[in-house]
């Protein structure tokens, strides 16, 4: 579920579904796009949003889903959803 479906939910239902209050969830948002918004710059692209990217971390860190699980969810690589979250992690 991506974050345009999740952002008409209502602020309780978001909080079950995602673990964070929306507001919590877009500050982390705020801290994390300066390293995750890659547009514009060389190298590779993700093709996901800042706000996906976190709900990628997200879904790992409560769900305790696995990495190969939620990259064929998201239509990602595996090694890509274990940079993503090393990367989160790391910040």
């Amino acid at each position: 579920m991506t974050y345009e479906q999740l952002s008409q939910l209502k602020p309780g239902a978001f909080k079950r579904r995602c673990g964070v209050h929306l507001e919590t969830f877009e500050q982390m948002v705020a801290i994390l796009r300066p390293d995750l918004d890659r547009r514009g710059k060389r190298g590779g692209q993700c093709k996901l949003s800042v706000e996906d990217q976190l709900l990628v971390v997200l879904e790992y860190w409560r769900e305790y889903r696995t990495q190969f699980h939620i990259a064929t969810t998201w239509g990602m690589s595996e090694s890509a959803v274990c940079r993503l979250i090393q990367k989160v992690e790391g910040l």
